[in-house]
């Protein structure tokens, strides 16, 4: 009997799973048409960056490398192209950072690669250069973020030692980046830097690239030729008062765990580090397999939603580094192996995120690489 009862407990731990990203590609698919329904006239380049939103780069990309919508590929740094191209993609890659050193521009010029130009020091780079094909630039200039790009009175001095250069293929393209497109209250600002990129792009004849998640969805005059959808391809709202599924999107990346304890508690018991909660009835306490150590964040506070068979249980206590306390409540019947879900499908990140003072860009981005990858197909 106790060793039949061994082989039992062996096999339910063998059959718990800590922490795992849930990666659905359908559901990433879906998004793309959804987004493409919005902008039908635009061509969609798929943000990849941070390795896809922390969705996985190669995963994400091989999955939208033959869908019709998909375009192109935006990357931030030179590194997260090559590895696009290590891994067999083929359609034209766009680095929205440009290049940080001069050694990078033979690289950029070989692979393909589509790269912003937002200083007059990367120009120079290329000036003195050699190469053996022509660069596909787009000039990247600030229409308000303050961050990268051409100010004001450099555009026309780019713009022209750009087009008088061999190393570039012609026409250069226009690119830039809204600051407060997931703004409503700063309308104002919003439509002044739509109107200045508009009223510089006159005197373009490549490419124009302007439109993110936030400018996809609300701002008319930002869908341009080409739109780069980032957020909201992953199923995340860009907005504050809004999730993915207000969108008619699909979270495309579930969060979750194992039950690995339960114990019973009294009334007055304190849990955790610091003794940060204590019970308020006699309860049942449930330790889930995911702390920081795996990107869960260590700033949830008290009461904080977990998907546990099918309810919301809250969180009690400080966040572990690798373990999280549940308050399953006083009648639970929850079970060792049971799974819980700390964000994705029937939790949307977006209110996580939101209940440690943080966005769901950070939290799906900062997910560490020792959890486990799930791909379903």
């Amino acid at each position: 009997m106790e060793a039949q009862d061994a082989i039992v407990r062996c096999a339910r731990a063998t059959s718990m799973k800590s922490v795992t990203a849930v990666i659905n590609l359908p559901a990433l698919v879906g998004n793309i048409a959804k987004i493409q329904s919005y902008v039908p006239q635009s061509k969609l380049i798929a943000v990849v960056k941070a390795n896809a939103y922390g969705h996985g780069l190669i995963t994400v990309s091989q999955a939208l490398e033959q869908d019709p919508h998909v375009h192109a590929f935006a990357v931030a740094r030179l590194p997260e192209a090559m590895e696009l191209r290590e891994a067999g993609i083929k359609k034209p890659v766009v680095l929205l950072e440009g290049f940080l050193n001069a050694e990078d521009v033979p690289v950029i010029a070989e692979q393909g690669f589509f790269t912003a130009i937002h200083d007059i020091e990367q120009i120079e780079a290329i000036e003195r250069t050699p190469i053996n094909k022509p660069i596909h630039a787009w000039l990247k200039i600030d229409i308000g973020m303050h961050r990268l790009g051409a100010s004001r009175d450099q555009v026309q001095e780019m713009k022209a030692r750009l087009e008088q250069s061999s190393k570039i293929v012609q026409p250069i393209g226009l690119i830039s980046h809204l600051s407060v497109a997931d703004t409503p209250e700063q309308e104002d600002y919003n439509r002044e830097q739509i109107a200045y990129f508009n009223e510089v792009a006159k005197d373009f004849k490549g490419d124009l690239c302007l439109a993110n998640s936030a400018g996809i969805i609300s701002w008319e005059d930002a869908r341009t030729q080409f739109v780069r959808p980032g957020i909201i391809m992953y199923g995340i709202s860009p907005y504050a008062d809004k999730t993915g599924p207000d969108l008619g999107l699909q979270p495309v990346m579930t969060l979750k765990s194992s039950l690995i304890a339960t114990r019973k508690l009294k009334k007055g018991d304190r849990v955790g580090y610091g003794a940060a909660w204590t019970a308020p009835y006699d309860t049942i306490l449930g330790i889930v397999a995911a702390g920081y150590g795996d990107g869960y964040p260590r700033t949830m506070p008290n009461g904080a939603p977990v998907l546990i068979n099918g309810r919301y249980v809250p969180t009690a206590g400080h966040v572990c580094m690798d373990m999280l306390f549940v308050d399953l409540g006083p009648d639970s019947t929850d079970k060792i192996g049971d799974e819980a879900i700390l964000w994705g499908e029937g939790l949307p990140v977006e209110k996580i995120a939101a209940l440690c003072g943080t966005i769901p860009y950070e939290l799906v981005c900062r997910i560490m690489p020792r959890v486990n990858t799930e791909v379903q197909d």
